[in-house]
């Protein structure tokens, strides 16, 4: 299996892996860092990882976008992936929620830099046999750092008696060889073309394939009810689980993804991603039900490995739906526009997520998100009923 992938997919998982780590080493107590150090809020929390996924969605377009019409990939993934890694030193540095704002638009807007950028070089790895499995591949790189991420940021959080700062200081380090990497060992493809003028690739909603059009449609409304994972990560916390068990249940999740994302983007090389995806659908809403439902904090155990399973059914196989109905050449585009148009659902989302959580409860939160996730599912079934059945 691992003899069909090739030299630069490969690379660009390490460079994942490497990124990853330093960013899930400081994902899972950001939060706690926000709400125990800084004393901040769950609705400013909600609003902050809402305001700064908007920033990164509309960066991925007009990146993608860019990139397509200068017909280079490297230079911004570059780019993002450095922004990305000073911005942790500048969470460490922060001593207010706003500074922490700052830092994570940062770093959000060096992922929207190079996320959809990115992609595209992976797609101009990849065939119509193996995109899945290319993109599933991918993103198993990119949960293995996050689940040794957390972990190592318990070793350090053990060794350095709780400080956090010290945390963020030392996720540079990682994020800094993923630059290195980058830098030195991935090449892009020299692309020549003489007959064509530059010219800025335009979506036309109206020219879309309907498929392609009921697809982004059903992301969209989706994207609506998945608020951000911090809003998990806190009620794992609120249930009485210590930051460290929070950590380990998040590495779970991480795991999860790690096994399952590969074998998933396979799969819908074989049966379709529509069927792929559709069963990913399924799995959110049963979590997020579950997590309205659950107060025992034992079943936090299950939920966050299972929760893992939606990711990996979701995350690589939409790029690999998408591919179907583009040119490669136009796949920075895309991209960021489907990124753009989920991520603003996810902005949405989370501070409705926030509000639900103060003027109700948290388990509001969660029955709302698998409320939203049936009913994208119930209009892609409805709409494209040969396609998953």
């Amino acid at each position: 299996m691992f003899s069909r992938i090739p030299k630069n997919v490969f690379l660009l998982g390490l460079v994942s892996f490497f990124n990853d780590l330093s960013s899930e080493m400081i994902y899972p107590i950001v939060p706690i860092f926000l709400t125990t150090i800084l004393h901040t809020s769950v609705p400013i929390v909600g609003f902050i990882e809402g305001f700064v996924e908007a920033t990164a969605a509309i960066t991925k377009y007009l990146f993608g976008t860019y990139s397509d019409y200068l017909r280079r990939r490297k230079l911004f993934v570059v780019g993002g992936y450095s922004l990305s890694a000073v911005s942790k030193v500048l969470i460490g540095l922060a001593y207010a929620w706003p500074m922490v704002l700052v830092a994570r638009f940062i770093d959000r807007f060096g992922k929207g830099m190079r996320t959809a950028v990115r992609d595209s070089l992976l797609l101009e790895n990849a065939t119509v046999e193996n995109k899945g499995f290319i993109f599933g591949f991918h993103r198993a790189f990119d949960s293995l750092g996050a689940v040794f991420g957390p972990l190592l940021a318990l070793g350090i959080l053990y060794l350095m008696k709780d400080n956090l700062r010290q945390t963020f200081f030392i996720a540079f380090i990682p994020a800094t060889v993923a630059v290195v990497l980058l830098v030195f060992f991935v090449k892009e493809k020299r692309k020549i073309v003489i007959e064509e003028k530059k010219e800025f690739i335009k979506i036309n909603w109206k020219t879309l394939q309907p498929k392609l059009k009921l697809f982004l449609a059903v992301s969209f409304l989706f994207s609506l009810g998945n608020s951000s994972d911090v809003f998990l990560l806190l009620y794992a916390r609120s249930l009485g689980l210590s930051t460290t068990l929070v950590v380990l249940a998040y590495v779970l999740y991480n795991v999860s993804q790690t096994i399952f994302a590969t074998p998933a983007g396979s799969l819908s090389d074989k049966i379709g991603a529509k069927k792929v995806f559709a069963g990913g659908l399924v799995v959110f809403a049963l979590v997020y039900f579950s997590l309205g439902i659950i107060k025992d904090p034992f079943w936090m155990w299950l939920i966050f490995p299972v929760y893992g399973i939606y990711i990996a059914a979701t995350d690589g196989i939409s790029k690999a739906y998408i591919s179907e109905f583009i040119e490669k050449r136009e796949s920075g585009t895309f991209f960021g526009a489907y990124y753009t148009l989920t991520a603003v659902g996810t902005f949405i989302a989370s501070l409705l997520g926030g509000l639900l959580w103060n003027a109700i409860n948290p388990q509001a939160t969660f029955f709302f998100g698998g409320i939203m996730s049936l009913l994208a599912l119930l209009i892609f079934v409805l709409f494209n009923r040969k396609a998953i059945i």
